[in-house]
């Protein structure tokens, strides 16, 4: 069955955007003007103002040959998302750019846009603007998350203090893996086209690197329960790259316990299929999108009773540096080796 095909050209730059934003639907309180004018308006109604942004290219960031265009358009807004929930911000409003070369028809982006307002619509976010144009390297998308917080509570990197304890949300170096896996398929499906993805049973980590999930659940339980992080961030370029983050930021040293540091099952079994150490993939994977912080010891009790964030090591001060303790009793000195943008 053939599907149709409408060349962006026949709609132009104006009708483009009129028709990827015609059910476009506003849903907080606080938007005045969406999409439509020269610039957007929204009211804070007193709250304090939280603005990230994110830019995703293809071929560095994704690739569309396993990449569905609609996880595709959910995945570019919920990175942002997670960067506005790591300063323990409540994410309200986005704006998506997009370049885009006639390889794309209309149908394509509409794909595209069912993602950006499935994430819209699962974290209460609007879409109030942005911009598209030709682009002659590939797929560029360019997305600016706004949120809000209460007056002066939001968290930085930087508020680590000495002997508090180091937390993270969920389970780490799926994305790594599951990227691994979508490459190795990918390497088999162009050798012989005739041989389909082997990736049955595989639904975590695949759903790990091509849906991730930005953890609202953890900053509302964090809020409800009383906890106010001392810093937090985004597992984003690797857990050993984050915890430097902050360690540099707050002008502190850590250590940190491989033991504790929790992978799934699933992670597991794929590291020993690829044979490379589970652990290293959680310390330099990246793209897990969890929450890193650190709270007060007397916040402990707390924490303990959420079986979705692990303790796994404390800070310490800045001149006994930032340690690894391996399962073996050894301590080695911890090292950045995750995702670096300008790396060739």
């Amino acid at each position: 069955m053939e599907t149709s095909r409408t060349e962006i050209a026949s709609l132009g730059e104006f009708g483009l955007i009129e028709h990827l934003t015609m059910n476009n639907e506003t849903r907080q309180a606080g938007t005045l003007l969406s999409v439509g004018d020269d610039a957007a308006v929204i009211d804070q109604f007193g709250r304090q103002c939280v603005i990230s942004n994110d830019l995703l290219l293809e071929g560095v960031h994704f690739d569309l040959m396993y990449t569905p265009l609609k996880h595709l358009g959910y995945k570019a807004v919920v990175v942002n998302l997670s960067d506005i929930y790591a300063m323990m911000a409540t994410p309200t409003h986005i704006t998506l750019a997009i370049g885009i070369s006639n390889k794309f028809s209309v149908e394509a982006l509409d794909e595209f846009y069912e993602g950006v307002y499935a994430a819209c619509e699962q974290f209460n976010v609007d879409l109030i603007g942005g911009d598209t144009s030709t682009s002659k390297i590939g797929f560029i998308i360019s997305v600016t998350a706004v949120g809000e917080v209460a007056p002066d509570k939001y968290v930085t990197r930087a508020g680590a203090k000495v002997n508090d304890l180091i937390c993270v949300s969920g389970t780490l170096g799926a994305a790594y893996l599951g990227l691994q896996l979508l490459e190795r398929e990918k390497k088999i499906f162009l050798e012989n086209p005739g041989i389909q993805p082997d990736l049955e049973n595989q639904k975590y980590l695949v759903g790990r690197m091509l849906k991730p999930e930005p953890r609202a659940d953890i900053v509302e339980w964090l809020e409800q329960a009383g906890v106010m992080p001392t810093s937090m961030i985004d597992v984003s370029d690797g857990l050993s790259s984050e915890l430097l983050h902050i360690c540099n930021s707050s002008d502190t040293g850590c250590i940190l316990y491989e033991e504790k540091i929790p992978i799934h099952d699933d992670a597991r079994k794929m590291a020993l299929e690829f044979q490379v150490g589970a652990v290293a993939c959680a310390l330099s994977g990246g793209e897990d999108y969890e929450l890193l912080f650190t709270i007060k010891q007397e916040d402990y009790e707390k924490v303990a009773r959420n079986v979705d964030i692990s303790v796994i090591g404390y800070i310490t001060e800045k001149e006994e540096g930032a340690n690894l303790l391996t399962t073996g009793g050894n301590k080695h000195k911890l090292t950045a080796q995750g995702w670096n943008a300008f790396r060739s």
